[in-house]
């Protein structure tokens, strides 16, 4: 019995084994890849748009008396009242569109945790043309008294024509596809501006018989690529491999522009046989700086970034 029971056993055992071989295998799948970490190092190229607008809107005109005809008072009181003194035309709000593009190089390093880098920019400028005129009448015109009346239209046209920049960047790694950073270095743009100034008195209309001719010019601009500073701060986040999306704001400085207008003259009257009896010339000044708010994209290289393996 003993006997019998153990054969029993042995074939169950047997044809057990038998039945587990025949079984299939089961194996867990293997973890899903991790997507590589972003690299920052590296050259990119980018695209931007935005807008501007101007701190200094002002342009300051003033004038002086040059010349008037040898030994005569009256001529000399008619320079010094056409004299303007420092005379102010605001041009308004002078902003615009701006749009153009970038190219720079990052480095990451300290942990990956910091990202330094230099970056080139320029961007033209659309609708930052200003255009204004100023009027002013004064009475008490020195020859003849309260009557005479001198009116002087001063116009004024100032244009931002592009600008660039050529800047650092130092910023902070808060998460590893999110940069906060700021800049700051050179700026460079193409400026215009000019004044033109027109003087006219009411001296003939109360003495046609003997006045001065009521009509007087002069003209000055200014046209050239100022070279300044700037200054700002951005965020720029990857959203996906080799590509990022950024917000900036910068202000800029391109200085002072001072320029000369030619001769605000004044012409003689019927005894003088229209001959010029007072001249005066003008000087005018206006500051180019603004701020600059834009958004953009950039394409990352990554050129000789070391492979990401994935070790399972």
């Amino acid at each position: 019995m003993k006997r019998a029971l153990s054969v029993a056993a042995l074939v169950v055992a047997l044809t057990g084994s038998a039945l587990a071989a025949d079984l299939p295998s089961y194996k867990a799948p293997p973890p899903p890849p991790l997507p590589p970490p972003p690299l920052w190092t590296g050259f990119y190229v980018g695209l931007n748009a935005g807008g501007t607008w101007g701190n200094s809107n002002n342009i300051w005109t003033q004038s002086a008396p040059i010349t008037s005809i040898p030994g005569s008072a009256a001529a000399a009181r008619y320079a010094a009242f056409s004299a303007l003194g420092a005379s102010g035309v605001s041009q308004g709000n002078t902003s615009g569109f701006i749009g153009g593009g970038q190219i720079g190089y990052n480095w990451q390093f300290w942990g990956g945790r910091l990202v330094a880098g230099v970056e080139a920019d320029i961007q033209g400028v659309a609708g930052s043309n200003s255009n204004k005129t100023a009027i002013t009448a004064a009475g008490g015109f020195p020859f003849f008294g309260a009557n005479e009346v001198l009116t002087t239209a001063i116009t004024t046209s100032k244009r931002l024509d592009y600008i660039g920049t050529v800047r650092g960047r130092l910023g902070w790694l808060f998460t590893p596809t999110l940069l906060v950073y700021g800049t700051g270095g050179l700026a460079y743009g193409g400026v215009s501006v000019s004044t033109g100034i027109a003087q006219f008195n009411n001296d003939c209309a109360q003495f046609p018989a003997n006045c001065i001719t009521s009509a007087a010019f002069s003209s000055g601009a200014f046209s050239d690529t100022r070279v300044g500073w700037t200054a700002g701060a951005g965020l720029e986040w990857m959203f996906m491999p080799n590509w990022s999306a950024k917000v900036e704001y910068l202000y800029y400085d391109l200085g002072n522009v001072s320029y000369s207008g030619g001769l605000l003259a004044t012409f003689g009257n019927t005894f003088l046989a229209n001959r010029l009896i007072a001249g005066v010339v003008s000087q005018s000044q206006t500051r180019f700086n603004g701020n600059i708010v834009r958004a953009g994209v950039n394409y990352h290289f990554n050129w000789g970034a070391a492979p990401v393996v994935a070790k399972y």
